[in-house]
């Protein structure tokens, strides 16, 4: 079994299950033991436990915050170690 997943501030997510507004893409508010999103369609906040937003993210689209594909998010230029 493997650690918590990497979410950061800003990133935009796509959820299992559709908004009733219809939209399924959300902006990550808040991190940590919980989720605050906010529903991109119409702007409806949700706090949700982090196992449960674990499990309802179907795909994450990107954010401001990410670190670029490839790296390990520490800064570093020096590739990673296997």
């Amino acid at each position: 079994m493997s650690g918590p997943k990497k979410f950061y501030l800003g990133d935009i997510v796509r959820m299992r299950k559709t908004h009733p507004c219809g939209s399924d893409r959300w902006e990550v508010l808040r991190v940590g033991m919980d989720f605050r999103i906010r529903c991109l369609g119409c702007g409806h906040l949700v706090l949700m436990p982090r196992r449960k937003f674990e499990r309802a993210v179907r795909q994450v689209l990107g954010g401001p915050n990410r670190p670029p594909a490839g790296t390990d998010g520490t800064g570093s230029d020096a590739p990673s170690q296997p």
